[in-house]
């Protein structure tokens, strides 16, 4: 038997910033040399971060990145490091020019110059490639925009006594795929880097497939992945390694940067003859009687308990916050703070992601907005202990009112009055945010924003929508979690049990308006985020008239959430990156 030492490398890198990102894997690799490591292993296009989108279509960015690779290439020693860059056929600057020229008249030709591609290196060389086969094009991928897949013979690479196969992503979807041919070439140890986004329920899927993959090519697997968030996508890690049998003899908690070393035992591999073997010339930790005196015992990493769907949502809201507010070169946050549910979730996950120091809130009362609002947000917001001001919005209502009348003369008003209100309000926090560089976070939830429950240039104003893809019914549940965790009311009481009201008229609440939530929400996700048609949402024994009524809702309000912030995707399907249909859509079933 033979064992090798593996470093996953649970990096966050971020879209763009090349000097940074080398400068993640180089840390990455010196850590793992110290470490004893045989192997380290980094996400797909790490080199770039993920997804890197239409940058790749730019030659320069083509160019640049492969200048950055071979910065990491030089940096290598002993340690082989696989690492994902995009590749274009001929990396010089002819490649380039055509890959411009292409772009400039064949988009499809364009794609034809770029593949998804693994590096392996070892003592300052770059001894082989391996290019991804599988190239999702559904759901938040849209890979085949910009490559090719793959096609040339699968290398294998000698690291010691273990023969290494190395596959990307979506290749380990496969059936049958790149993998059962790695297996079946001699590989006792297959590599798959990764860069695979979120969504609840999402970790048990993946593990179930590498078993499946695992045991279909007879041997173990080490699959490392991503954490961070870009934009929409939240990558929450999860690497592990899955041995021949399909067990997961290791698992990295989610959500967490770092790496991370296991001890891997592997039988000793016959010399292969079917595919290219390259030799990278490196012995393992226990073979060809290498041994570390100097270095200590590792630590094993165990398997990770599993989170709870509540506890996973939280983890990738509060991270995906932080990532989009600081990436994009924020350091502080301003919230309005309505007394309601919504905005004090998204408060209390701005205070995990940034800290109470970088979280502003506001109160806006207005003539319609009851005394425990007022109280409630106040509450909320000394328990979090975060700065808050209160800008009472009478005086701009009356104004603006005064101003419109000659016009409204005439007219029922309720609703524009209503929308005037929340209006007033984002030109405060944007006022606010303006004056101090404070990012507005919106506070509407996906119940919401689904049905257009929402003012346009009024409360679905923001930079980032923290609970963009948060039903009402989990923003509950998320905010009895972050009590729970603290171990007392941060979120008071009469917040979680009030019924919930925009306050833009007297005594109004949501359900005036709106099916009780938990009537709502189920035919929500069954049309949205499942694709089924009313007929089938009310063959599934939901009312005809309710289910009618909100599926001419959600697809009247998709003009209203094109022009809507991002938010971190945490479902199956969310919108903006992953549902996208069009605005202008008469088909009504």
């Amino acid at each position: 038997m033979s064992v090798i030492r593996v470093g996953l490398a649970q990096i966050n890198p971020i879209v763009g910033d090349l000097d940074g990102n080398v400068e993640q894997i180089r840390s990455v690799i010196d850590q793992a040399e110290s470490m004893g490591c045989d192997l380290v292993a980094l996400p797909e296009l790490a080199i770039t971060g993920y997804p890197p989108e239409d940058l790749l279509l730019r030659p320069s960015f083509i160019r640049d990145t492969r200048a950055a690779l071979d910065r990491v290439v030089a940096s290598t020693r002993r340690a082989v490091v696989v690492v994902g860059f995009p590749e274009a056929p001929d990396t010089g600057s002819h490649a380039a020019t055509t890959h411009a020229e292409a772009v400039a008249g064949d988009s499809h030709a364009a794609i034809a110059n770029l593949y998804n591609s693994a590096a392996v290196c070892v003592d300052g060389r770059l001894v082989g490639t391996y290019r991804k086969r599988a190239l999702p094009n559904y759901s938040v991928f849209d890979e085949q925009r910009y490559f090719v897949p793959g096609v040339e013979p699968l290398s294998l690479f000698a690291v010691g006594g273990t023969v290494l196969g190395v596959s990307i992503c979506e290749d380990a979807w496969s059936q049958d795929g790149p993998i059962a041919e790695l297996g079946r070439a001699g590989a006792s140890l297959i590599v798959n880097i990764n860069a695979s986004p979120y969504n609840a329920g999402k970790a048990d899927a993946r593990a179930q497939m590498l078993a499946e993959r695992a045991r279909e090519a007879g041997a173990a697997i080490a699959y490392v992945n991503q954490v961070g968030g870009q934009d929409e996508l939240i990558f929450d890690g999860d690497s592990m390694v899955v041995d021949a049998a399909g067990e997961v003899i290791a698992r990295v908690p989610q959500f967490r940067e770092g790496l991370h070393v296991v001890d891997i035992e592997l039988p000793e591999t016959a010399e292969t003859s079917v595919l290219q073997l390259l030799d990278c010339s490196v012995a393992t930790s226990s073979s060809a009687g290498v041994s570390h005196p100097s270095l200590p015992e590792l630590e094993p990493i165990g398997i990770a308990p599993r989170l709870s769907v509540e506890e996973e949502v939280w983890e990738a809201l509060v991270l995906g916050t932080r990532d989009f507010v600081r990436k994009n070169g924020f350091s502080d946050v301003v919230i309005g703070l309505s007394g309601g549910i919504d905005s004090a979730l998204v408060a209390a996950v701005a205070v995990d992601a940034l800290g109470a120091e970088h979280v502003h809130g506001v109160l806006m009362p207005s003539r319609y907005s009851s005394d425990h609002s007022i109280s409630d947000a106040v509450a909320l917001a000394e328990n979090l202990g975060i700065e808050h001001r209160t800008i009472a919005i009478e005086d701009a209502h009356v104004a603006l009112m005064d101003m419109l009348e000659p016009s409204f003369s005439g007219h029922a008003i309720g609703l524009a009055e209503e929308n005037l209100q929340s209006r007033i309000r984002a030109v405060i926090l944007m006022g606010l945010s303006n004056a101090f560089g404070w990012m507005l976070l919106n506070t509407g939830n996906k119940s919401e924003s689904s049905v257009g429950y929402s003012t346009l240039y009024g409360d679905s104003a923001g930079g980032y929508a923290v609970i963009k893809d948060v039903s009402k019914l989990l923003v509950y549940r998320l905010c009895r979690l972050r009590n729970e965790r603290g171990g007392r009311e941060l979120i008071p009481e009469t917040v979680l049990t009030k019924p919930p009201s925009a306050e833009l008229r007297p005594d109004q609440r949501d359900d005036q308006s709106l099916p009780p939530y938990e009537e709502l929400d189920p035919i929500l996700a069954l049309y949205v985020e499942g694709d089924q048609s009313a007929e089938e949402i009310i063959a599934a024994g939901h009312d005809a008239a309710v289910v009618e009524r909100i599926v001419r809702l959600v697809d009247l309000a998709e003009y209203k959430r094109r022009q809507s912030p991002p938010g971190p995707r945490v479902t199956s399907k969310g919108f903006g990156k992953d549902r996208r249909l069009p605005i202008v859509n008469r088909y009504r079933r």
